[in-house]
């Protein structure tokens, strides 16, 4: 594995670690505001966090000998295709928990691990390699003993089939990021995510919900972790991330997060972690570490066949 990768995976897996203790800030500040009110705030906030940010980058990157503009248009294509993505994925899956559980919506939401690499392998014709599609699969069983319950039932009702389109919207925003990641500039492009994603759910929220002050000063901390951590630092470490990783690889280490939360939950919740999930936990790490390998091992083979 080359210097770029091993830092677009560790970026990643930063990212994963924000998202997975996310979850216990998002659980408490739904208890206050309508789900569209939430994610409209948390997302325009993490746009006005990458303000400055863009600016600051701009600036540097001006210094830099040979610098090259992006072009403009393509940077305004990448945020509203990224962000239309993201919205449509999020909306989804609030809606689909509505009528089904959160483990099976967890689970399901994952299953992008697995559309990934089948939609880059008809759309572009990108085969990941034996090696990762075995991580592939042990992720998937990792994940179902992380989110379902014991004995539960995959049969899709219709919020499940909801967050099915969710796992569907993901494995499309992962692959446009793949995209324009390394064609623009990887910061504008989150930043403009978030304008999407925050404008047309605080549309909707206007719409459809009660905003209140109250509602606002009761979930501020929540707001604040996921706006400024979850939002501005996670989405923009997937998308400087995924310059340098193969974005089958970037959805192993993504679906990280569902470890992340169960740790997190057991730190600062205090929640017992099960023999199951401790399993699901060891798996999903095995999965990511055959996924890292898998260069390594097939740079052995070609090395080997070319000796012979």
């Amino acid at each position: 594995m080359n210097r770029k990768s091993l830092r677009g995976s560790l970026l990643l897996l930063l990212g994963s670690v924000i998202w997975g203790a996310a979850f216990v800030a998002q659980r408490v500040g739904m208890d206050h505001m309508g789900p569209y009110t939430f994610t409209g705030i948390r997302m325009l906030l993490a746009w006005l966090v990458m303000i400055p940010v863009t600016l600051w980058m701009d600036r540097r990157n001006k210094k830099e000998p040979g610098y090259q503009a992006p072009d403009f248009k393509e940077q305004r294509i990448s945020g509203v295709a990224c962000g239309l993505l993201l919205f449509i994925a999020t909306s989804l899956q609030q809606m689909g928990l509505v009528s089904t559980t959160a483990g099976k919506a967890g689970f399901i939401t994952a299953l992008y691990v697995v559309l990934v690499p089948v939609a880059a392998w008809l759309m572009f014709r990108k085969n990941p390699g034996k090696i990762i599609w075995l991580g592939v699969a042990i992720a998937v069983v990792a994940l179902w003993l992380l989110c379902m319950p014991a004995g539960g039932s995959l049969a899709l009702q219709g919020g499940d089939l909801l967050v099915l389109g969710c796992a569907v919207a993901f494995t499309f925003q992962i692959l446009c990021v793949d995209h324009f990641a390394p064609r623009v500039s990887s910061v504008k492009l989150a930043r403009d995510e978030f304008l999407v994603t925050g404008a047309l759910s605080m549309l909707i929220a206007l719409m459809t919900e009660t905003i209140t002050g109250e509602g606002i000063r009761e979930a501020l901390v929540p707001i604040l972790y996921t706006g400024i951590l979850s939002g501005a630092a996670g989405y923009t470490l997937q998308v400087l991330g995924q310059r340098d990783t193969d974005p089958t690889v970037a959805s192993l280490l993504m679906c990280l997060e569902a470890v992340f939360a169960v740790l997190t939950g057991a730190l600062l919740l205090g929640e017992k972690m099960t023999v199951r999930e401790t399993v699901g936990c060891i798996m999903m790490f095995t999965a990511v570490i055959l996924a890292q390998l898998s260069p390594v091992i097939s740079s052995i083979r070609r090395n080997g066949r070319s000796h012979r």
